[in-house]
């Protein structure tokens, strides 16, 4: 529907009055109800069709305009005059006093957006494959998706990392939950990465030391052997977790995944 509009207008040239959407093919009076109050038309023949007043309330700014008796035009952007009109005088049966306050509230910011600051992370340039992806990468990225485990990472390679939740914080971490949430920008080193298996070990504990080869294998994509005991002879705290269990926890997360994809 959204190109429909924008072929109408590559056609007939810009929208004079929220009206005109209703000459769009498709865009019927149900669509029309639910989209106008989001669709400004600036420059066109009602001022009011600039702001996030629906057509459906046109009715309350004409009653608010014969009270002040100023026109519309004059009306916009002046808090001033706004304040001192009192919205229990211009409410209805139909429209309430809290929406006439919105009424005013948008001849207050005529054509503000209404929609909060939208953080995004800022992806680093020539890493756009997961092929990019180095050891030792310090990122910034979006958390796509938060599980008990960890939490996933959008690092703009196609492909989300894993901060496992023993590698959120340099304190222990019971749940991924307690610390981020989906939409957080976060900053990550990258610990270990496995193309073939389009697997991607991040930590968010920046002075952490990539993964060795040869090393312990905490963190890595590889399974615990058949038969070995988490814990050990003699278990372990929440602040010390075996190497080989962090290992199979891993994998195992990455597991989860699939299945929260699916």
């Amino acid at each position: 529907m959204a190109k429909a509009v924008v072929r109408w207008r590559e056609a007939n040239g810009a929208f004079k009055s929220r009206q005109e959407l209703l000459k769009v093919t498709g865009l019927g009076p149900k669509s029309f109800e639910q989209s106008a109050g989001f669709l400004r038309i600036r420059g066109g023949d009602n001022p009011l069709d600039m702001t996030g007043v629906h057509p459906e309330a046109y009715p309350v700014v004409e009653a608010i305009v014969e009270k002040s008796g100023k026109p519309v035009a004059e009306l916009m952007g002046r808090a001033d005059m706004l304040k001192t009109l009192r919205p229990e005088l211009f409410a209805n049966e139909r429209f309430g006093v809290i929406t006439v306050k919105d009424i005013l509230g948008e001849l207050e910011k005529p054509g503000r957006d209404p929609r909060p600051d939208f953080a995004v992370a800022r992806f680093n340039e020539g890493v756009e494959d997961i092929a990019d992806l180095k050891v030792g990468m310090v990122l910034e990225g979006t958390v796509s998706n938060v599980a008990q485990f960890g939490a996933f990472v959008d690092l703009g390679v196609h492909q989300d990392g894993l901060v496992h939740v023993s590698q959120l914080s340099n304190k222990f971490v019971n749940d991924a939950r307690e610390v981020v949430k989906t939409g957080d920008i976060v900053k990550v080193k990258v610990l270990e990465v496995d193309a073939a298996r389009k697997r991607i070990s991040l930590t968010m504990k920046l002075d952490a030391a990539p993964a060795r080869k040869d090393g312990p294998r905490d963190h890595r994509f590889e399974h615990a052997p058949r038969g070995h005991s988490p814990r050990g002879a003699g278990g372990y705290s929440g602040a010390r977790q075996d190497s080989n269990a962090g290992a199979g926890a891993m994998a195992s997360a990455f597991a989860k995944l699939q299945g929260l994809k699916r």
